[in-house]
């Protein structure tokens, strides 16, 4: 059994994994204010609420884009678990044959993201990550990472549109029953669901057209399952893709066969 974390702007994802099988997960407010002792409880938390002894767990892995934060939650992981967990970075396997300008700049999560999706869905492979910004990764049909785009994140852009603008209100995440609104507020439904939607579609046929052939598309992360469904394109939604590429990069490390 191991326990797996990708610390991101917004929120930290946690799951629990034995073998191949995701036993929970849930996520908890990044805070990088937080001490490592204020991440011991979340943690005992969720195992205790899940029924799940913390010394049934062998191993830890994380990912992070959050550095400020990497120490300390690494600290708690020891605290609660008595292991040492990896952390993907800088010397870790992954398998992932990295070609842009300087492989040392990509983010943990990309990473992560990439070899789950290149394991589970094959290449060529458009990966869209949908969190506190939208990442479109590449992989092309030569299994290597190419590169991709980061976009605003939906809620990045609401809370942009609304702290930036006098009299528009804060909404929630409902698609509205059609695209053309006729109030305020369903025009700004519109305009972050189907907006959004259309700008995933957009980057995707444009990448596409640059490559020269057409890609498995799988999305994942925050807002993805409200979003994706709009879209034009045929996108697997995997709201496990991050836990599965941590197992993956923790079972290379670790001398374990990948399944």
């Amino acid at each position: 059994m191991i326990l797996a974390l990708d610390i991101g702007n917004t929120n930290i994802e946690i799951g629990c994994m034995d073998d191949d099988k995701v036993l929970f997960k849930d996520r908890v407010s990044t805070d990088i204010r937080k001490s490592k002792l204020e991440y011991v409880a979340p943690l005992k938390m969720l195992f205790d609420m899940n029924h799940i002894q913390t010394k049934e767990v062998e191993g830890a892995i994380l990912s992070s884009v959050v550095p400020l934060l990497t120490h300390n939650m690494k600290e708690a992981i020891r605290m609660v678990f008595g292991v040492n967990p990896i952390v993907v970075g800088a010397g870790i396997k992954t398998g992932l044959n990295i070609q842009i300008d300087n492989p040392a700049t990509l983010g943990a999560d990309l990473v992560v993201d990439s070899v789950a999706a290149l394991n589970e869905y094959g290449s060529p492979v458009i990966v869209i990550d949908m969190g506190t910004a939208t990442t479109i990764t590449v992989i092309d049909k030569n299994k290597n990472y190419i590169g991709g785009a980061i976009l605003p994140g939906v809620q990045v852009s609401l809370e942009s549109l609304v702290s930036e603008t006098s009299l528009l209100p804060r909404i929630s995440f409902n698609a509205p029953s059609k695209v053309i609104g006729t109030n305020t507020m369903v025009c700004m439904q519109s305009g972050i669901i189907y907006g959004q939607a259309s700008q995933v579609d957009g980057m995707i046929d444009r990448f596409e057209e640059e490559l020269g052939y057409s890609c498995n598309l799988v999305a994942t992360g925050g807002l993805s399952s409200v979003i994706i469904p709009k879209c034009r394109h045929d996108i697997v939604l995997d709201s496990e893709l991050m836990l599965k590429g941590l197992r993956i990069i923790y079972n290379k490390n670790n001398g374990r066969t990948v399944k």
